[in-house]
């Protein structure tokens, strides 16, 4: 098994040192200490003697080592210790909205705390329309029109607005997909406690954060009082280690713990990620892991702040942070160790996230279309991981076509009934141009959508390693992708009809509806999620996506990669 669970029988929690976890923090660790009293047999009175208060600074220290998680709720709730299931008053450092909760939230602020009621700090909220922005939808023009209204009033620092939606580069303030604007923008540090009217404002964990989501009512009463009730939750640990294998991102490794646990497993629990593999994972990956950890039931995602982090955050926020660290001896209700080298490339088949299954074993699955966006798949890095994917296949294309002229050695392989030419080999073919081509050329429509105007810039301006200078747009463009569209959440949650890429209708054929099948780099595959609700999800990796979009079915990405 590529992974193993450590639980406690008798004691819903384990110590640390208990099951051989190293130190993740350098500071001092809160220690149990007992307290002693001396008792004097020497007789002093024969009166009975004045009773004193026990002071707890005189009795020694009753403290308890403490998670992430915990320290920052203890911070935020200005306690000196917190354990699992205390319910605290927790002071909140950022709010955030967009514009399919925000106006549900704003109209109970209103109805609470009054038509005239100004909310507790206009610099703390940060406002994003993202998910029905282009459509012609006048419920989901009315809702962005609200937001713009209410910041006006409350006079809000960080509305990310947008007017022309015919051309989004004409909205310098507008951004894109909150959980990915809310990073690149500086809205995301160590230490802090971030909450957001979304289910993936989880996806800020990566950044050494609690973040989570709540609903329109608890952002309602925060808009008026900077302030929620919230339970601590206890902690699950997830070290992964070894040598992160070139096919894999962390979207695999996020489906394998799902898969791992269940779409139930962490529910009301915050889960930590250590270890070597997550040490060598970029920002951006590691925003993937955090992000899907709803998907697991998680109350939150967190990564422990380091060099990464703070590289990542230098030139995007000038506002002083402090980390936090799980002491020494922290408690975890359980923790789970995964070896990464031995890992697959993996999909979540229809109609869970759990759902788990190898790329390899799904090689049968004919699909309709891929989708490459969202939140959890719409950044930079990931449509760079897909480029990657589409220029490996010239050197496939290279090796498999009718040998013309060998020189060299190279062993000679059977794959997929072509004929492949080991490493090392030189392969001639004086039409090579046109089978080059031919075989970068998706078989089913691509859809992509990148996350941010920021994301989308870069696509056309970030030239893709060991391509010879050319960038993600021109290495979709000659492989016959669909030109990237605006940015937005676009079809991840469906949205209205005119949504771009939605799974509007199943094919029919032969007066029978066929459901459209789609690998998507995007976060859930409950029926109807993206659109019709007889449509078929596998949710992949960029890596996968790319690969299938080049075959057609499901595809391991190694037989690209490799």
């Amino acid at each position: 098994m590529a992974s193993s669970a450590i639980a406690s029988s008798s004691n819903p929690f384990i110590n640390q040192k208990d099951v051989g976890l190293s130190a993740f923090s350098s500071q001092p660790s809160f220690l149990i200490q007992n307290s002693r009293r001396r008792i004097s047999k020497k007789i002093v009175s024969v009166m009975a003697p004045q009773q004193s208060e026990r002071k707890p600074s005189t009795t020694g220290s009753v403290k308890n080592a403490m998670t992430m998680t915990e320290k920052i709720f203890a911070r935020a709730s200005e306690k000196p210790q917190l354990s699992p299931g205390e319910n605290v008053w927790v002071n909140v450092d950022i709010l955030m909205t967009h514009d399919v909760c925000g106006p549900g939230s704003i109209g109970i602020f209103k109805r609470e705390f009054g038509q005239n009621a100004k909310v507790w700090d206009h610099e703390k909220i940060v406002i994003i329309p993202d998910h029905y922005i282009f459509t012609t939808d006048e419920r989901a023009n009315r809702n962005v029109d609200i937001l713009r209204d209410f910041c006006t009033e409350q006079n809000i620092k960080y509305f990310y607005d947008i007017k022309d939606l015919g051309n989004f580069k004409a909205n310098p303030d507008y951004k894109g997909v909150c959980h990915v604007a809310l990073a690149q923008e500086g809205h995301c540090r160590p230490g802090e406690v971030l909450l957001g009217t979304d289910s993936h404002t989880c996806t800020a964990g990566a950044f050494g954060q609690f973040a989570t989501g709540i609903g329109n009512t608890d952002a309602g009463f925060v808009l008026g009082t900077g302030k929620l009730l919230l339970k601590v939750p206890p902690t699950l640990r997830f070290v992964m280690d070894g040598e992160m294998p070139n096919y894999l991102l962390a979207k695999d490794l996020i489906l394998q713990i799902i898969g791992e646990i269940s779409v139930s497993g962490a529910t009301y629990k915050s889960m930590e990620f250590v270890g070597s593999t997550v040490e060598s994972l970029t920002m951006e990956e590691r925003m993937t892991l955090c992000n899907m950890v709803v998907e697991a039931g998680g109350k939150n995602g967190i990564v422990p702040a380091d060099s990464t982090t703070h590289k990542y955050l230098a030139d995007k926020t000038s506002l002083p942070y402090e980390p936090v660290y799980s002491d020494d001896k922290a408690r975890f209700l359980s923790e789970y160790r995964f070896d990464v080298s031995k890992l697959e490339p993996l999909v979540a088949k229809p109609h869970s996230p759990d759902n788990r299954a190898l790329a390899r074993e799904c090689k049968d699955v004919k699909i309709d279309r891929v989708y490459i966006g969202s939140c959890t798949g719409g950044k930079t890095e990931d449509f760079l991981a897909a480029a990657e994917v589409f220029l490996a296949s010239v050197f496939v294309v290279f090796v498999i076509v009718r040998v013309v002229r060998m020189r060299e050695y190279g062993e000679v392989r059977s794959s997929r009934g072509f004929r492949t030419i080991g490493v090392g080999t030189v392969v001639l073919h004086s039409d090579f141009q046109s089978i080059n081509a031919q075989g970068k050329k998706v078989k089913v429509p691509t859809f992509l959508v990148p996350a941010t105007q920021k994301v989308w810039m870069d696509l056309y301006s970030l030239p893709v390693p060991g391509s010879g200078g050319k960038t993600c747009s021109q290495i979709f463009e000659e492989a016959g992708c669909d030109t990237p569209a605006s940015p937005s959440c676009g079809a991840c949650l469906g949205g209205p009809k005119d949504t771009y890429a939605r799974m509007n209708e199943a094919q029919a054929s032969f007066d029978v509806f066929i459901a459209f099948v789609c690998v998507s780099t995007t976060n859930r595959n409950f029926p109807g999620r993206m659109g019709h609700k007889e449509g078929q999800i596998y949710l992949a990796s960029p890596y996968t996506a790319a690969a299938s979009a080049l075959t057609g079915f499901v595809t391991d990405p190694r037989e690209f990669l490799q």
